[in-house]
């Protein structure tokens, strides 16, 4: 009974540890990179392909997480004590090497899914990771390299089906408006652990903003059908209404209590983001990613996001 108890324990360290409902976040980057590179031409791809792709997605974004851990360390002691290195669930020579045989692990099974690109991307993508975790977090930097991996995620997905640089010019622009949505995100986030004042927030807004222009340009090139339209509005409109609240109640009281609360709705509501943008070129593709809201949302009432 003691040992199962343990066990439960370990297994939960790890989950907080790689931000087990954020990790839902990161497929749907790589739905929404497949969905562009097939709207822009490229040949169709297997299931097999995409699913490999996204389980190296989930490796690498676990690796940033346990990483960013392994380097913030001794601020986490400070101002995040229950934390699972700080709280000594997991010791910080086991988070280095479990962070690194994650982040190797995500580009060799990308490499073995999509070939050379995905293993050039992935191995960029890493290396993003690294940088930010150990020497670029909290610079102006820093947010813009947060914010490039999430985007580099999206290009990860196109190397199912089609060269990232064969990518034409309405199709480069999604992944850039991700990475400005979360770059701005990342930027409200540093303020988190400690009162701050309203503007602070302002980056997030302006994120969600850019997303918003984004999505509505990608309508406006793609000129779907109405009924195409008309869901990918919806999704839009779940995902300001979603962020907007949250972002609101961090503008209004900017505290830890309420900015922490809103980054990890801007976390979940990527999905969202990511499923009205593909609703623009398949709906089929923004059903399946929306559909990865739900595991999220499910571990985050017990996990945390931020």
């Amino acid at each position: 009974m003691i040992e199962n108890r343990d066990l439960r324990g370990s297994l939960a360290a790890y989950a907080t540890l790689v931000r087990l409902p954020n990790l839902f976040t990161a497929p749907p980057d790589i739905v929404l990179g497949v969905t562009l590179a097939v709207g822009a031409g490229g040949v169709a791809t297997d299931a097999v392909t995409v699913g490999g792709l996204a389980v190296a997605s989930v490796l690498l974004y676990a690796a940033g997480t346990t990483l960013n851990d392994f380097f913030d360390a001794s601020e986490d002691a400070r101002e995040r004590p229950e934390r699972p290195i700080p709280s000594g669930d997991v010791s910080r020579p086991r988070a280095l090497g479990f962070g690194l045989a994650l982040l190797l692990a995500g580009i060799v099974i990308a490499f073995i899914a999509a070939g050379t690109a995905a293993g050039v991307v992935s191995g960029v993508l890493a290396l993003t990771i690294l940088l930010y975790d150990g020497m670029l977090k909290g610079s102006a930097v820093g947010f813009l390299a947060m914010g490039a991996s999430r985007g580099l995620n999206v290009l990860l997905g196109v190397t199912a089906a089609l060269l990232p640089t064969s990518l034409p010019l309405w199709a480069v622009g999604v992944p850039v408006t991700v990475a400005i949505f979360i770059a701005g995100v990342t930027y409200t986030a540093e303020s988190e652990t400690r009162k701050s004042d309203r503007t602070v927030v302002l980056p997030a807004i302006g994120g969600v903003v850019v997303a918003a222009l984004g999505v509505g340009g990608l309508l406006i090139v793609r000129s779907p059908r109405s009924v195409t339209v008309v869901f990918a509005l919806l999704l839009l409109a779940g995902f300001l209404g979603w962020t907007g609240r949250a972002l609101r109640s961090a503008y209004e009281t900017p505290t830890p209590e309420s900015i922490g609360p809103a980054i990890g709705v801007c976390v979940l509501g990527l999905t969202v983001l990511d499923g009205a943008f593909a609703a623009a070129i398949d709906p089929g593709s923004a059903l399946v990613i929306v559909a990865f809201l739900v595991p999220a949302l499910g571990f985050s009432r017990a996990i945390s996001v931020s």
